[in-house]
């Protein structure tokens, strides 16, 4: 049985692609800090392991992978969006915080997935990060994510390189307006924002997921169609 460990699980894109990777006969390992979450998709599914832990808490994380044993893809999902507003109304505890979240959070999973990928027999793995289309072209007022997904396309890159040896592949999903609680958030302030369901997304994932271990999905978008990215002024 394949296995994935999923950040940011409890809900979400992380949430919708637990589902698929679970219908798909993957073992799952969950991780968000919501524990009441994460039980409760596990109660549903066998093959499915709680591993409650906040991503920036390295010790905690460590534990999380420790607990769940071998891994063939990790995906690396969990972020926040941060205030929305121009750069001199950001707090800088906000952007503290994201960046500990979608920078420092990435880089600790990638890091604890990298080292097990690399001495696990047999070696190698895959490691999927969500970048966003804020990776290519930002929203208005959202310097602090923006910033982020920039720096997760040059950890995609590096981990793309410097897993090359060990026969672990690197990719990056870039999702634009799937259906999930932060885009209805977003939709209260923007009623004319189009959106996708969010299964195209996490199915996105399953795909390259599966790609053989000769190849490699290194970007793909995947967006709602008629979303104003392309020409986006």
């Amino acid at each position: 049985m394949k296995s994935i460990i999923i950040t940011g699980a409890s809900s979400g894109i992380g949430h919708a692609t637990a589902e698929v990777f679970l219908e798909a006969g993957w073992r799952v390992g969950l991780i968000a800090r919501r524990a009441e979450q994460l039980d409760a998709l596990a109660d549903r599914y066998e093959s499915a392991v709680a591993l409650p832990a906040d991503v920036t808490d390295a010790a905690a994380m460590e534990a999380a992978f420790d607990a769940f044993g071998h891994i063939d893809v990790l995906f690396n999902n969990a972020g926040l969006f941060g205030p929305s507003a121009t750069i001199d109304e950001i707090a800088l505890e906000d952007w503290t915080q994201v960046m500990n979240v979608n920078i420092g959070g990435m880089f600790i999973a990638a890091r604890l997935a990298f080292a097990r990928m690399r001495a696990q027999k047999p070696q190698g793995g895959r490691i999927i990060n969500n970048g966003s289309l804020s990776a290519y072209v930002p929203r208005p007022n959202s310097i602090c994510y923006t910033t982020t997904k920039h720096a997760v396309t040059g950890l995609t890159k590096t981990l793309s390189l410097d897993g090359r040896p060990f026969g672990i592949a690197c990719g990056q999903i870039d999702i634009g307006n799937a259906e999930t609680d932060l885009l209805r958030a977003l939709k209260k302030t923007n009623p004319g924002t189009v959106t996708m369901d969010v299964s195209n997304a996490a199915r996105s994932v399953l795909h390259m997921a599966e790609m053989p271990a000769e190849a490699n999905v290194q970007f793909m978008t995947v967006m709602a169609t008629t979303m104003p990215y392309i020409g986006r002024g």
